[in-house]
């Protein structure tokens, strides 16, 4: 401690020549500074876009469920008339059932890396209650599709088995159906009517703010627009592709009708939906991330196999795609952050060169304070001590400008960002090692000055 003391008082007076000489050149100093402040200003700006970025990508995971796998369906009709093959035999074409509810049971039983794992079935049509209409989606999911994708419920419950079992008429709603609908009265318990059925709504599910736009192909869905029921009730009182489907193995001479086509025995009359699926999509989630790529390579065996050998599905693993676009945003980010960090430096060379002038504009003051006893030392700590502030109170400045551009991006442009503490001490510590290392050539300069030379210097 008396080590420190006794150098302070002895660059005190060092310093205080370094403040003076700030304060009456406050036009140039501020013109110096200017390097060091945007660049401060850049860099945490840049870091915060950054970790905006960063924060979206990671709640994006959250929404889409840790370790999550989708298998989704592919739309397109399989024709099962014959063909010619190329000896001109006649070769009767695969046929595949699509996703139906006995793959996800056959993947639940056979795959024992499997924790939890939900069909989904979405409609489209309109909500009725109490006189007012609006359009949304009816989703037909199990239990297990709220723990997928961490859907909690604000109040009510979730299905019991015995509404799961059986196809019980109840929903789980999202937020906004509340607000729409049941602005000043508990929603539990009442009926709301989607299509042509009453649905007895049972739970509401918390309100989830996220923006996910542009990644429902991976499986998020907007949850606070969405009525949630159990996936056989819509399989038995809206739409169940599957009965359509086996139709079309019929062979029999009854004619078989339904969504939208006829099927008589000997020859076929068809006007096949694209769509011929039960399932829209099953999603499972496994224990680990690790084993997430054997658990795809066995799905896509296993649903080959089960589709005879129709490959009319995709599996799908959001967390992988959205890391990678993760890893894309890093190093966009990395980029800019280099970009911002070369303002530093041009403000370092400019302190430098003003610091070199400085220097030349005092060499008599610099040979008088040599002449009366100064030593070297005190020149450096002097002329150090000048670029030092400029530099840290350019950062300051920088660090301010730097939050508040960050601010001014989120309310313009709609760019979350983030300020972290890190972040400003990164650009502040780096602001102050500019000032110490381009500085320093100037200072030892100043120091090196012979006292007899420069009071001679005119």
């Amino acid at each position: 401690m008396f080590r420190i003391d006794r150098l302070y008082r002895r660059y005190a007076h060092d310093i205080t020549i370094a403040l003076d000489a700030i304060m009456a050149n406050k036009l140039k100093s501020i013109l110096t500074a200017l390097g060091i402040i945007f660049g401060v200003a850049a860099v945490i700006s840049m870091l915060a876009i950054g970790n905006g970025a960063q924060q979206e990508i990671l709640n994006q995971m959250k929404m889409v469920g840790v370790n999550n796998i989708i298998i989704n369906s592919i739309f397109e009709a399989q024709d099962a008339e014959s063909s010619e093959g190329d000896n001109g035999n006649k070769q009767k074409q695969k046929f595949s059932t699509g996703l139906t509810l006995a793959d996800m049971e056959a993947i639940k039983s056979v795959i024992p890396s499997v924790v939890h794992i939900s069909p989904e079935i979405s409609l489209n049509s309109y909500i009725q209650y109490s006189g007012l209409r609006m359009q949304a989606k009816i989703i037909g999911v199990s239990n297990d599709y709220f723990s997928l994708f961490n859907l909690p419920l604000e109040e009510g419950m979730f299905f019991s088995n015995y509404h799961q079992e059986h196809g019980v008429p109840v929903c789980v709603i999202g937020a906004n159906i509340k607000s729409k609908f049941f602005s000043t009265e508990n929603p539990i318990g009442k009926y709301i009517k989607f299509g042509n059925v009453w649905l007895k709504v049972i739970g509401v599910l918390a309100k989830s703010n996220l923006k996910v736009t542009g990644f429902e192909s991976s499986g998020i869905n907007v949850y606070n627009d969405n009525i949630y029921v159990p996936a056989k009730n819509i399989l038995l009182r809206y739409q169940n592709r599957a009965l359509v489907n086996s139709g079309k193995l019929n062979q029999g001479g009854t004619a078989i009708r339904g969504f939208g086509f006829v099927i008589f025995g000997g020859s076929t009359e068809t006007q096949a939906p694209k769509n011929y699926h039960q399932l829209d999509r099953i999603i499972l989630q496994v224990k680990e991330t690790e084993d997430i790529a054997s658990t795809s390579e066995v799905l896509s065996r296993m649903l080959l196999r089960r589709h005879a050998g129709v490959k009319d599905y995709e599996i799908t693993v959001p967390e992988l795609l959205l890391k990678q676009q993760q890893r894309t945003k890093d190093i966009f980010n990395i980029v800019l952050g280099a970009i911002a960090s070369i303002s530093l430096i041009v403000g370092g060379i400019g302190i430098m060169n003003i610091m070199f002038a400085s220097v030349m504009e005092r060499i008599k003051e610099i040979g008088t304070r040599l002449a009366i006893g100064a030593k070297k030392a005190d020149i450096v700590a002097q002329f150090l001590s000048e670029a030092v502030l400029i530099s840290v109170t350019g950062g300051m400045i920088g660090v301010i400008l730097g939050v508040i551009l960050s601010k001014l991006i989120t309310h313009f442009a709609g760019i979350l960002t983030i300020v972290s503490f890190s972040s400003i001490i990164i650009a502040f510590g780096v602001s102050a090692a500019v000032g110490v290392i381009f500085g320093l050539s100037p200072a030892k300069r100043a120091a090196e000055k012979d006292p007899i030379e420069s009071l001679r210097y005119e």
